[in-house]
């Protein structure tokens, strides 16, 4: 597994610098990019983990595949400006505080690493993107693929915000299951 590199402490950012161990498996350097682009936005809010609603909000940002399954500008746009909000309106309840939902079971072998920096809900989404992925013989999770692991937790901040937009989550990885077929109402 290869890591993208990550801002150093010395290159004046406040906040101190979240660990850089990632979850198992290979990572596309598309999906590095989105991690690293979430870890920035944990860093930069002062969070002390990457949590779901960060890989989000990096995803809409960076991946043109996953702002397709939405279907239009609109339905982005409101999802990124409630994302933006999170710092300054109601995520600031989410300060301080760890995003585990316990929702999405983690599976971990005996003695297996758990990568310091991120929330547990981020990481299960992680693990069930890249199980996603080996499903569906693929070596390497995608955005699409951890965009549905997202939105198969219930109780994660991801899901609160999509609902929040008026996302049916439940619609969204059916959506993405049936390969973007029919628009997403609500």
């Amino acid at each position: 597994m290869h890591s993208p590199t990550w801002p150093d402490a010395d290159q004046g950012l406040p906040h101190p610098r979240l660990p850089r161990t990632e979850p198992d498996g290979e990572l596309d350097a598309e999906l590095q990019s989105v991690i690293a682009g979430a870890r920035r936005r944990a860093l930069r809010g002062g969070d002390g983990q990457l949590d779901t609603a960060h890989l989000l909000h990096s995803l809409l940002e960076s991946d043109p595949a996953v702002r397709a399954v939405f279907g239009d500008g609109a339905r982005v746009a409101r999802l990124l400006g409630l994302l933006v909000q999170r710092s300054i309106g109601y995520g600031l309840r989410w300060q301080g505080t760890v995003e585990d939902s316990g929702a999405v079971p983690v599976v971990r072998e005996r003695g297996a690493r758990e990568p310091a920096g991120w929330s547990p809900s981020a990481l299960s989404a992680m693990e069930l993107a890249q199980a996603r992925a080996r499903e569906g013989g693929r070596r390497s999770a995608d955005g699409i693929d951890v965009l549905a692991a997202l939105a198969l937790d219930a109780e994660s901040r991801a899901v609160q915000i999509l609902r929040r937009s008026g996302v049916d989550p439940r619609a969204l990885v059916e959506r993405i299951d049936a390969g973007f077929g029919e628009p997403l109402t609500g």
